[in-house]
């Protein structure tokens, strides 16, 4: 289907994605420039955060580029299956946790449990998640004015060439951005009914779960399985880590991590850390249990019906590597310099295929870096420093170096936190953290209402961790992250200048205030 010369509106856009994704047989959808030069400046394998991103931006630069997909959308894996559809659900968790909570309280109603379904939550994310789709095909070809071909696999025939719906296309320069998929354990059982990893999950759940086992201790575990929870779901975590200690973690505060899984607990999810999944059960093909070998080497038998898979995703790389000889890591990462460059002249790597958290972030930047590298420019990409998060029934956020990282390299560390950590004060009953989203918390049930830490540099005063379990603090780490990892860095003075929006949701403007005053540091 060619719609160079067609202007579909976003209706339209979601009536041909959702019919090209319900026919196996649909054709490719081209938008290409047929008059223009046949040679592309860079052709964008995938279609995802990385590739739509730096090929826009490669386009703004007065380049030509050429996206190529094999699903009819642009934007990914994110708003398809993984990203998107955890916010949903994590908005999902908090607002049931909250009803719980106050059950029959104030003007809540009596919870009504039957009334929190899975199989509901993800039937509104299937109906609604095509116009986010819509919209990035409509902005990528009428605002953007980036080519692409739809709805057809990229063959790589070398490193200049890709063919596609029928057609060879040549560039000067090839960047991979193909993504990643879902890893399957090697555990006897997995190809029960009832196995799901995030992908599978909204795309084939058919029934409603009454129990469910999630195998790893990842974010994903972490953020579905408060989820199941908060519906009603009773939920089990198998995880060999402890959990927010996997690898794919980094500075996370152990009184951060402590407050969040022991929320968690509270919340009734069991959490057996240091334990292995030895197998899944099924009768007459559906899942009946899990195996389990504990860390003290006993086996016990979780009886369920849903079994649900977090651990992790690796790299779509074997098509690329067979043909191009690119170097690959032992994790199954293709291996890039800062600018995105791999071992092959002229081939570049980018988002969740190279090393480095697979994180929006990253995606976008590395796609950007890759197209200012192609387009002539200096332009190299630090991923190894970032702001992390992940969701529970809190807003959970970092940035920076925990307090035990702190004490390692510094001799002087001061810790602004709340509640403080101070012998025989009854910090259980009080209501701070509190701000935008705990203030009922804050004043029924405040060891609800939160936690934060600031770690500090008492020396240089400057500011080298900050730590949030709440609501609406997120964002702001954002310029956490650039503030703290800029050359001259962000002291703890001029974090207390600042002008605070009350209530602030990380309150550390206003606690820095209250010590910036000292020559010398103390902790608060």
């Amino acid at each position: 289907m060619d719609i160079r010369n067609t202007k579909l509106n976003l209706a339209a856009w979601n009536e041909l994605i959702e019919a090209s994704l319900a026919d196996e047989k649909s054709e490719p959808i081209l938008n290409i420039d047929g008059d223009a030069d046949p040679v592309y400046d860079a052709i964008f394998v995938g279609g995802g955060a990385a590739g739509r991103f730096g090929a826009a931006y490669l386009k703004a630069m007065g380049g030509r580029p050429l996206i190529v997909d094999a699903w009819p959308f642009l934007g990914g894996s994110c708003p398809h299956q993984a990203c998107v559809p955890h916010h949903l659900f994590s908005e999902a968790a908090e607002e049931l946790d909250r009803m719980r909570w106050f059950s029959g309280e104030m003007f809540f109603p009596p919870f009504d449990p039957a009334r929190a379904s899975i199989l509901e939550m993800v039937k509104v994310f299937r109906a609604g998640r095509s116009s986010a789709h819509a919209f990035m095909n409509w902005q990528t070809k009428e605002q953007l004015e980036v080519e692409y071909v739809l709805n057809a696999r990229a063959t790589i025939v070398d490193r200049t060439t890709v063919e596609a719906a029928g057609r060879r296309f040549t560039a000067r320069n090839l960047v991979l951005a193909m993504g990643a998929r879902p890893t399957k354990p090697d555990i006897p059982g997995l190809d029960a009914h009832g196995v799901y990893d995030f992908a599978t999950f909204v795309e084939d759940i058919d029934y409603e779960p009454t129990s469910c086992v999630v195998i790893g201790g990842s974010k994903v575990a972490m953020e579905y399985g408060s989820f199941f929870q908060a519906t009603g779901c009773p939920t089990t975590i198998v995880s060999r880590s402890p959990l927010m200690r996997t690898k794919n973690l980094h500075h996370v505060d152990e009184d951060l991590r402590r407050y969040v899984v022991d929320g968690m607990r509270k919340r009734g999810i069991t959490t057996l850390e240091g334990a292995q999944p030895v197998a899944v059960r099924s009768n007459d093909g559906h899942v009946s249990g899990v195996t389990v070998r504990l860390a003290s080497g006993r086996e016990v038998e979780l009886e369920t019906d849903f079994v649900f898979l977090a651990t992790g995703e690796r790299p779509t790389v074997d098509h690329a590597r067979d043909v191009l000889a690119i170097e690959v890591s032992d994790t199954g990462r293709v291996v890039v310099d800062r600018s995105m460059r791999t071992s092959v002249p002229g081939v570049y790597a980018v988002g969740d295929m190279i090393d480095g958290p697979m994180e929006m972030f990253k995606a976008r930047k590395s796609g950007v870096t890759a197209a200012r590298t192609i387009m002539g420019e200096h332009c190299e990409f630090d991923y190894s420093e970032f702001p992390d998060f992940l969701h529970t029934t809190y807003e959970v956020t970092w940035v920076g170096l925990s307090e035990a990282e702190a004490r390692e390299r510094y001799d002087d560390v001061i810790i602004i936190q709340m509640p403080p950590t101070v012998a025989e004060l009854d910090t259980v009953n009080l209501p701070l953290p509190c701000a935008e989203g705990t203030m009922l918390y804050a004043f029924r049930k405040p060891e609800l209402s939160g936690f934060q830490k600031l770690v500090v540099d008492g020396a240089s005063r400057k500011v080298l961790g900050a730590h949030h379990v709440g609501y609406g603090a997120k964002d702001a780490f954002q310029y956490l992250d650039y503030l703290i990892h800029r050359p001259e860095g962000l002291t703890i003075d001029e974090l207390g200048w600042m002008n605070e929006l009350f209530l602030n949701p990380e309150h550390f403007i206003q606690l820095s205030r209250l010590r910036a005053g000292r020559k010398r540091l103390e902790n608060l």
